[in-house]
C-alpha cells in the first residue's frame, strides 16, 4: 500500500493510526533517506502506544526501550544505521524483547529479516527538494499481517 503524507504532523498522525493495529511481538522496518520521516513516524507510534519519552533519534545509543505508561507493550526503538551487518544486530540482543514489545529498526532493511518471519516494512520516500510531501509505502511480510487493514491515511488518500 502506498500513500501520499503531506506534512511532518500528518507523519505523527500516521504513527498514531499504526498503533492501533500493532501489539506485542510486532516489528516494523523503516527505511528511507536522512530526514524522510522515520522518527515523526515512531512519535507518532509511541505516542498512541502511550509510551515513555522522548523518542528521538537513536543513532548514537543504537536502541532504546520505551516502557508503556498504560500496562501495553513497550516500544523498543532501534537505528541500525551504523551497525555492519547481521552479526552487530545479533549482538544487540533484540530477540529478547521481540515477543513483549512493538519493536520500531530505522535502517534495517537487509540487515533484520532474519530477525522476524512476520514484520511491516515501511519504506518513505521525499517528495521534491522543497516539499515536506512524503510518499510511504507499507508491505506486509508473513502470515501475522496478511489480513490486517491499515486505514487509508490520510482520509480520500
Amino acid at each position: 500500500m502506498s500513500m501520499v503524507i503531506p506534512t511532518a504532523k500528518a507523519m505523527r498522525e500516521l504513527g498514531l493510526k499504526l498503533a492501533e493495529v500493532v501489539g506485542p511481538g510486532d516489528v516494523l522496518v523503516l527505511s528511507g533517506d536522512l530526514g524522510a520521516g522515520k522518527t515523526t513516524l515512531t512519535q507518532g507510534l509511541g505516542e498512541g502506544l502511550k509510551v515513555r519519552g522522548p523518542i528521538t533519534s537513536p543513532t548514537f545509543v543504537i536502541a532504546r526501550v520505551h516502557p508503556s505508561l498504560c500496562g501495553g507493550p513497550p516500544l523498543v526503538h532501534v537505528d541500525a544505521y551504523r551497525l555492519g551487518g547481521f552479526a552487530e544486530v545479533d549482538d544487540l540482543d533484540l530477540d529478547a524483547d521481540l515477543e513483549d514489545a512493538v519493536t520500531v529498526i530505522e535502517w534495517g532493511e537487509g540487515l533484520v529479516e532474519g530477525l522476524a518471519e512476520d514484520r511491516l516494512e515501511i519504506a518513505i520516500f521525499r517528495g521534491g527538494a522543497d516539499s515536506e510531501e512524503r510518499v510511504v509505502r507499507m508491505t506486509a511480510v508473513g502470515a501475522r499481517w496478511a489480513n490486517v487493514k491499515i486505514t487509508k491515511f490520510p482520509p480520500g488518500g
